[in-house]
């Protein structure tokens, strides 16, 4: 009996050594699960959350066990950080699981995306350390493939504009020349001195210059003939018409001299309530404020004159300072500065810039629809005009709306002369976003507020590359571009999605891979293959992408669908 006890005890105690150095075995894939599955680009990420389970009797008591998520593709991985266990007889300060009751876990993934990813599996790399050993558990695949649909976004010219500063040219140029004839009181007769004051005289020499002059010509000639308020209206009413009459009279007469013809227009007010009203609110007369409530608080002319009769020491001063200069007849001359015909500017623009002004050089480079022209004509402004910000923006802007280098160096030297305007920050961000640069991009953005160019598109872009759909889709509003409609995809809004895609106007490839993705996601088989075969006909790279693209993942098998991917 005692030797059969001794037999024991070193029995018992090799198996409790044998069960303590025992290696761990392979963890089945039905003990993980992976949030979201599949994998979800966003704002450039990819980032997913695994929750995993230690069976009960599973961890070694002396094991550190390290996990890593890795996404294995085309021949390449990529890890992301690990976490790392210890069983219950290890000192240290990782997470520690119990052999008995084993444990449940979550392991944060992230990774930088790029386009070869789309196509991939999530591993969990297992690692185990044990009594000093280190040994590698089979990898576990927890999910497949990334859905990458985020990255449709656009940061195209044709999607998100630039913002051109436009030239001021304009063909024909209104200038307006006034002059007042007055009159005394109660009277309508021409005084000499009236009809040779500097103004009357300018605005009939002006008359001369337009019919002389090639580039200038009448636009119209009207005379507003007034008398004061005070005084019966059918008295003034007689006075104001006679006044006019004399007064277009006279025009007409010295036109005569000029030999040319002028059509006059002509009216008359018998009290001008309204340039008294102008001309209290500019005075200093005592009880100015009692005389104006005069004026809201009657409509009646009559009632109005006895009311401000009444202020006697007050209406001497209206009658000494205020109703002499009612009485007039005003002339106002609009002439037109006709400028250079499309034709000349461009033929000068070709043969010798100089002779045309900033914004006449301006204005050619958009007579020309030739892209070469277009550069040409900028540099010349660049050359002539260096410190007008115009040209080089402009310049930048043809550059980047045909995916030409310099386009930056152009933006940059535009900042240089003027580094607040919100056309050049806003071109400058455009193309920090293109090259990835969001932070950059953000704050060239940030001065951005009043340009001309497309600024909800570029934001709602923006907001998409940085995964905030919430804010892409209120700065998109109610634009009807693509991206506008991606992001109502993103945010699951498919009907928005739709009717957003049905109102582009001019419809491309992409519009109709976003409708098969609609399409997809709401099981409308028919429409998937028919926009798919529409995408793959305006673009043919669509049906590679298409290939893969987990979208459509329950329709690879599909005869129909790999018809239109071949």
């Amino acid at each position: 009996m005692r030797k059969r006890l001794f037999f024991s005890i070193p029995v018992l105690f090799l198996m409790l050594l044998t069960s303590c150095n025992k290696e761990m075995g392979a963890l089945d894939p039905s003990l993980f699960r992976v949030n979201p599955n599949p994998l979800v680009a966003k704002g450039g990420k990819v980032e997913a959350v695994v929750t995993g389970q230690f069976p009960e009797k599973y961890f070694n008591k002396n094991a550190v066990v390290k996990v890593t998520p890795v996404l294995r593709f085309a021949d390449s991985e990529i890890s992301s950080k690990s976490e790392v266990f210890q069983g219950e007889k290890v000192i240290g300060n990782d997470k520690q699981v119990m052999y008995k009751a084993g444990g449940n876990y979550s392991i944060k993934a992230a990774f930088d995306y790029f386009p070869a990813m789309n196509k991939s599996e999530l591993f969990l790399d297992i690692e185990v350390t044990q009594k000093g050993k280190t040994y590698q558990l089979p990898s576990v695949k927890v999910a497949d493939g990334v859905l990458a649909t985020s990255e449709l976004i656009s940061t195209e010219p044709t999607e998100v504009g630039a913002a051109l500063i436009p030239d001021k040219f304009q063909r024909i140029i209104k200038e307006t020349q006034e002059a007042d004839i007055m009159f005394l009181i109660q009277q309508s007769t021409l005084r000499s001195s009236e009809t040779s004051s500097s103004d009357v005289v300018a605005l009939t020499q002006k008359i001369k210059e337009a019919k002389d002059a090639e580039n200038l010509q009448v636009a119209g000639l009207e005379v507003s003939a007034y008398a004061s308020p005070d005084g019966g209206y059918k008295l003034n009413e007689n006075l104001s018409k006679s006044r006019q009459d004399v007064t277009v009279n006279y025009l007409n007469r010295e036109i005569k001299k000029l030999k040319t013809s002028v059509n006059i227009d002509s009216k008359f007010t018998a009290q001008d309530w309204e340039g008294f009203q102008k001309l209290m609110e500019n005075s200093n007369i005592q009880d100015k404020q009692v005389i104006l409530r005069v004026l809201s608080m009657y409509d009646d002319p009559e009632q109005r004159e006895r009311e401000i009769k009444n202020l006697s020491v007050a209406y001497k001063n209206i009658a000494d300072e205020i109703l002499p200069k009612l009485r007039r007849s005003r002339l106002q001359l609009i002439v037109d500065i006709i400028g250079k015909t499309d034709e000349e500017i461009t033929r000068i623009a070709k043969a010798n810039p100089s002779e045309l002004t900033v914004d006449e050089l301006l204005y050619a480079a958009t007579l020309t629809t030739n892209v070469n022209e277009k550069i040409g004509i900028y540099k010349k402004a660049v050359e002539l005009f260096p410190k007008d910000v115009r040209g080089y923006n402009n310049l930048g802007l043809i550059y980047y709306n045909n995916n030409m280098p310099d386009a930056k160096n152009y933006f940059e030297q535009a900042l240089k002369l003027v580094p607040n305007s919100p056309d050049v920050n806003y071109n400058l961000g455009l193309l920090s976003m293109a090259a990835g640069e969001v932070d950059k991009a953000t704050e060239y953005f940030g001065k951005a507020a009043g340009t001309t160019g497309s600024f909800g598109q570029a934001l709602g872009t923006l907001y998409v590359k940085k995964g905030d759909y919430e804010k892409a889709k209120s700065s998109f509003s109610n634009a009807s571009s693509n991206n506008a409609a991606l992001t109502q995809i993103l945010s699951e809004d498919y009907n928005a999605a739709r009717r957003t895609l049905s109102g582009i106007s001019a419809p491309d490839a992409t519009t109709a891979y976003l409708t098969a993705i609609v399409a997809a996601r709401t099981n409308d088989r028919d429409a998937v293959y028919t926009n798919l075969r529409t995408a793959v006909q305006r673009d043919s790279s669509y049906a590679s992408r298409a290939a893969t693209d987990l979208e459509f993942a329950k329709y690879f098998a599909d005869s129909v669908f790999k018809s239109i991917v071949q």
